[in-house]
């Protein structure tokens, strides 16, 4: 960007903090801060919960996946990442399943009943190393955009916009959430929408090109569209950015709130996602994606995504964090639940993603893989003792999640350069081929230890 686009940038970013400070009451009681209660005692409508949902989903990170994978491996690749948003269907199924089928409060009171405390103790690692990739990931588009990575720019934003969200977030909790969202949803629809439609008055604009962009039925786009549609059913339960929200309102709103999200997710994510196919198809060389929609589209463009991916990012953070306090306060039961203490959980999860922005990976689509991939051993819990209300023994998750978890571990090393025990085992050579590979392993695994391990029907005696 040039320095005058960093100039109002900057400019818009302190009016959209000023905003979000005048619009968060401070949150007294523990149903405000924790179940985003208004002062009244209202719960959240419809609508409310629908824009919660879509902003804390189409986050910084999330924008720029999809343009890269769009930039990179065509309209597979946008589609890879806009099947991700079918977890609005899968989650608000399994919320549903929980709340009005089992009775239970939340997903570890369920995990608890199921399988004692490694149930809960290996959710709570499991969505505790998420929320900490969300604040990492989004923070580092949030440095991105400013700056090369290691610059004065670079820190100073990141800092800044960690601040900022973790200011309003510790005075209103998850009602402040809830507040910001929507002003948040309504500055990014029409920011994406601006760009879509600049991109689509580009005189280079090809529609049959874009369709025409993936044609090996092979390629690595059409790979990961497999592996999302292998995780779609357990991705959206080691989310609590996404769950939390689904315990918060009477059942009709919430079950209406996940349907609304999960098309107005996936058209916004699908748009943004064929911008990075737009610009893939002109890009020149090793030139990266914001180079070349910068030379396409324009400065006004690239402010525009800058605004866009900042603001994105702030939604999802201050979702993150009132999860985090939620989690450690309300779910984990660490000290008493008070705003309080969820306040201290903020600031700890929001010092624990500044630390892996400096000095951790740099690779976006990582977290979402490795986090992916380790959540799979849910897959199983869900078919059969969500779904099918089945008695399994608990030695039975253990073992998906010892293989799940593995293969989360050997992913993350295969790609980093750690190890090569995949591709010389198999031949296999691209990334996203070996995560097919070892998400299918452990899915199967997982399966066929609750398969081994099924006990009966709960209501079944003994």
């Amino acid at each position: 960007m040039t320095d005058l686009s960093l100039v109002l940038l900057s400019g818009i970013l302190v009016a959209f903090a000023a905003a979000s400070f005048a619009l968060v009451p401070r949150a007294r009681t523990a149903d405000g801060f924790f179940f985003g209660s208004s002062p009244a005692g209202a719960r959240p409508g419809v609508w409310t919960l629908t824009f919660s949902q879509v902003t804390t989903w189409i986050f910084a990170r999330s924008l720029l996946n999809a343009a890269i994978l769009g930039y990179f491996f065509g309209i597979a690749g946008a589609l890879a990442y806009t099947a991700y948003y079918l977890s609005f269907l899968t989650g608000g199924w399994i919320v549903d399943q929980l709340r009005f089928r089992h009775g239970a409060h939340n997903i570890q009171s369920f995990m608890q009943a199921r399988f004692g405390r490694l149930g809960t103790g290996s959710f709570n690692l499991l969505i505790g190393v998420r929320l900490v990739s969300e604040v990492f990931a989004n923070l580092l588009v949030v440095g991105i955009v400013f700056g090369a990575t290691g610059s004065l720019a670079y820190a100073v934003a990141i800092l800044a916009v960690a601040g900022v969200t973790l200011g309003y977030s510790m005075l209103g909790g998850l009602h402040a959430s809830l507040r910001t969202d929507v002003l948040q949803f309504a500055a990014l629809g029409v920011l994406l929408a601006v760009l879509f439609v600049m991109m689509l008055f580009a005189p280079e604009f090809d529609g049959g090109a874009i369709l025409a962009s993936s044609p090996d039925p092979v390629s690595p786009g059409w790979i990961l569209l497999l592996v999302a549609f292998l995780q779609v059913l357990s991705y959206p339960l080691h989310d609590p950015v996404m769950t939390d929200r689904g315990f918060l309102a009477d059942r009709e709103t919430t079950r209406r709130s996940f349907v609304h999200a999960f098309w107005i997710s996936s058209l916004l994510i699908l748009a943004f996602g064929m911008i990075g196919v737009f610009t893939g198809l002109h890009r020149s060389g090793e030139e990266a994606f914001l180079d070349t929609l910068t030379r396409m589209m324009g400065q006004p463009a690239a402010l525009l995504l800058g605004v866009a991916l900042v603001i994105s990012a702030a939604s999802t953070m201050d979702s993150t964090f009132s999860s985090t306090a939620k989690l450690a306060v309300v779910d984990m039961g660490i000290g008493r639940g008070s705003p309080a203490h969820g306040r201290i959980a903020m600031a700890v999860f929001a010092l624990l993603g500044l630390v892996m922005v400096f000095f951790g990976t740099q690779d976006l689509f990582a977290a979402v893989a490795v986090s992916g991939t380790a959540a799979m051993f849910l897959t199983p819990v869900i078919i059969w003792s969500i779904g099918l209300n089945r008695r399994v023994a608990p030695a039975a998750l253990g073992v998906a999640v010892v293989a799940a978890v593995g293969a989360a571990i050997l992913y993350f090393l295969e790609t980093s350069g750690y190890l090569g025990w995949v591709g010389a085992l198999t031949g296999i050579s691209h990334d996203y081929s070996k995560l097919l590979l070892l998400n299918v392993i452990a899915l199967g695994i997982g399966l066929t230890a609750f398969a081994l391990g099924d006990r009966g029907p709960m209501d079944a005696p003994g």
